[in-house]
């Protein structure tokens, strides 16, 4: 898929790059797989503003993704490619050989027709669900599980993929796609295949007008709020508001966040590069 540079007619379009939406095979999506959005406007159950910079937006449908694939041994084949608004990637709809309709994330490379299936003893090829046991050194994955039998929870946006570089005893060992090494259990499902709608990444949306209809609001910089709003803020003139630091007063820039005794610290070989 190839982004679409527009006519400089107006200056919304002037720098606008739009994604191409030529691997889309169906407009429409499944009734039965989708839920409606209700939007809060980043308000709480008491009508208090707890998250900024939240509200207005087009109305969204979620679908519903199985991201655990347990139907093992039972073929789908792929009917149609959609558009999800909630998603970076595209997804796929399934239709099981006993009936059931599902959709997954649409993996680089996926075709209309295309049969895949979920098991140990099957090929690993673009869209089928192994576990990490069952998967060649060196393949290209993506929709990881982090526990077995818990549902993908790694490389679920457009364009990630994770790499199976080696595997000893109970664990695989994976390269993130931010250059971290961690080992996720054997016995893990992961799905072959890079997710699709990669040229998500050089999207420019052009005008902040579009990121209205997406329901964000236009963000205050903390440098221009009065002290009692920002530990940025204040100052005579344009001052530059000191270090770094969140509206809570944590640093930014450089400070670490992560617990020191966070449970999957034993599981991590080399950190991600600074």
């Amino acid at each position: 898929m190839a982004l679409k540079k527009l006519r400089p007619i107006t200056a919304g379009t002037r720098h606008r790059l739009s994604p191409g939406f030529e691997d889309i095979t169906e407009s429409k999506p499944e009734k039965s797989l989708v839920l409606t959005i209700k939007k809060t406007g980043g308000r709480n159950n008491s009508g208090r503003m707890t998250m900024r910079y939240i509200g207005g937006g087009h109305k969204q449908k979620t679908r519903l993704i199985d991201f655990k694939r347990d139907r093992f041994g039972i073929p789908a084949v792929v009917k149609s490619i959609e558009y999800d608004p909630t998603r970076t990637a595209r997804i796929a709809k399934l239709y099981y050989a006993d009936g059931l309709k599902s959709y997954i994330i649409a993996p680089h490379g996926i075709k209309v027709g295309q049969t895949v299936i979920s098991g140990d003893n099957i090929a690993p090829e673009v869209g089928n669900a192994l576990p990490l046991s069952k998967i060649p050194i060196g393949t290209i994955v993506h929709n990881v599980e982090v526990k077995p039998g818990g549902g993908a929870s790694i490389a679920r946006s457009a364009g990630s993929f994770v790499q199976l570089v080696a595997r000893e005893a109970v664990y695989a060992t994976l390269k993130m796609p931010s250059g971290e090494m961690r080992n996720v259990l054997v016995r893990c499902l992961a799905t072959v295949g890079a997710v699709s709608n990669a040229e998500h990444m050089n999207e420019s949306v052009g005008k902040a007008g579009r990121s209205r209809w997406r329901g964000v609001r236009p963000r205050t910089r903390p440098v221009a709020m009065n002290p009692v709003d920002h530990p940025m803020g204040g100052g005579e003139g344009r001052a530059s508001g000191g270090h770094p630091r969140s509206r809570n007063g944590l640093l930014a820039k450089g400070k670490k966040t992560r617990h020191p005794k966070k449970y999957s610290d034993g599981l991590i070989i080399a950190r991600r590069k600074k």
